[in-house]
């Protein structure tokens, strides 16, 4: 079946969960994606330097491991839907605090707490759109998932083209409360997981429990995560100050780049996924992250805006084509029992490992004299092997049925 026929074949029902979930992802990724754009307005008022701000970044990305673990035990509890919206309602309310900090301390005690609350949300709508739609329509639906993360990025760099110079940086994050809408959507529309109901009647042993029982599985899926998010944030959070910085380019030129390679992250995202449900995950992550090694120099290096926008949407095509497959392939790796809490507790922990990127690119930029091509061009480089080597001898259960004694034992995992 293709991914246009397993689309069709969704009920409204999966379409409704499809869409809350995506939706989540992405305002969550908008509301993230603001401080990249402005990281150089902000150290200027507060009268510091783009390092110092940059702080701020790194301790979003490592609070959200205790997002994820707090809200993946509420929603292997109390279930994924409500789970879900009290995640969207506090990432919204701290997004629209910071629009008020008075100084760079309150700045970056309000993005941790922010942190906290982001990192809840991908683990528990991703194990709810798994937990709920066919099992070949996975690839796909993971996808689209995916795809939120790039699209949060595009409205973001939107809002900044369009809106930055009149609203100012405070403004971007007012504009960041905005998602707190979707608590109603997913309240009228989204149904629980057929899978959480099940396994609720079924009885369910503790998250610690369940996690000795599949140590290597989950070693494994944090060094495989911190990689992805190397791949990710090393190759997004300070491509817009790159542009500004290095190659003087205004607010206009930065955000219509920011669009273009959103774009390409979008697109990447939805066709590797749906690669994925033909060929496996494991070889669609390789071939991914194996072609942007390729495309790297063209990324930084290209001369003009035009090329450099060519070079950045082929470069996060391939990013985000790998990640598109990360939804899925987590998903079916995690035991049955602990779903709402192993794939983002995992992905949370790289996170958190991965968290001083920005901060260390910014540090190696301004130790070679402000290159900040030549600090994003290694880190990708790197990275992007490493992405390819941990998934290529990793794990795999493609397809597998949630609920069953196959996802349930540990041992059944193919390395």
């Amino acid at each position: 079946m293709s991914a246009l026929q397993s689309l069709r074949a969704l009920t409204p029902q999966h379409r409704n969960t499809v869409i809350a979930s995506y939706l989540g992802w992405t305002l969550d990724a908008f509301d993230f994606f603001i401080l990249v754009f402005v990281l150089k307005h902000i150290a200027e008022e507060f009268h510091t330097d783009v390092a110092a701000v940059s702080v701020a970044i790194f301790l979003t990305l490592a609070m959200r491991p205790l997002g994820a673990l707090l809200f993946g035990l509420a929603s292997d509890k109390y279930g994924r839907r409500i789970t879900l919206m009290v995640n969207v309602a506090l990432y919204s309310l701290f997004e629209f605090l910071t629009g008020f900090s008075t100084g760079l301390t309150m700045f970056i005690m309000l993005r941790a707490l922010y942190g906290i609350a982001m990192g809840g949300e991908w683990g528990v709508g991703a194990s709810l759109v798994m937990e709920t739609v066919p099992e070949d329509s996975r690839g796909i639906v993971s996808g689209i998932l995916q795809a939120g993360y790039p699209s949060g990025y595009l409205l973001a760099s939107i809002v900044f083209f369009l809106l930055f110079p009149v609203i100012g940086w405070r403004g971007m994050f007012f504009v960041g409360a905005l998602p707190a809408l979707l608590v109603l959507y997913i309240r009228r529309n989204v149904e629980e997981s057929p899978a959480f109901i099940k396994r609720q009647k079924q009885g369910r042993r503790p998250f610690l429990t369940v996690l000795r029982e599949n140590v290597p599985l989950f070693l494994w899926s944090v060094l495989l995560m911190t990689a992805f998010n190397f791949f990710s944030h090393g190759t997004q959070d300070l491509y817009p100050t790159f542009l500004e910085t290095q190659r003087n380019y205004d607010s206009y030129t930065t955000g219509a780049i920011a669009i273009v390679y959103n774009i390409g992250a979008i697109c990447g995202g939805l066709f590797f996924g749906a690669l994925s449900q033909r060929i496996g995950r494991k070889k669609a992550i390789v071939i991914a992250s194996l072609i942007a090694v390729s495309v790297a120099p063209l990324w930084v290096y290209a001369p003009g805006p035009v090329l450099l926008a060519i070079g950045a949407f082929l470069m996060q095509f391939f990013v985000q084509g790998a990640w598109g497959i990360v939804p899925v392939h987590l998903n079916e790796l995690s035991p049955d029992e602990v779903r709402g809490t192993f794939p983002g507790f995992a992905y949370q922990l790289g996170n958190l490992l991965a968290s001083g990127n920005a901060t260390l690119q910014a540090g190696l930029a301004e130790r070679w004299d402000g290159d900040y091509a030549y600090a994003l061009l290694m880190v990708a480089a790197i990275v992007s092997i490493v992405v390819a080597l941990l998934a290529g001898f990793g794990y795999e259960k493609k397809d597998v049925r949630f609920g069953t004694e196959e996802a349930e034992e540990p041992h059944g995992v193919r390395a």
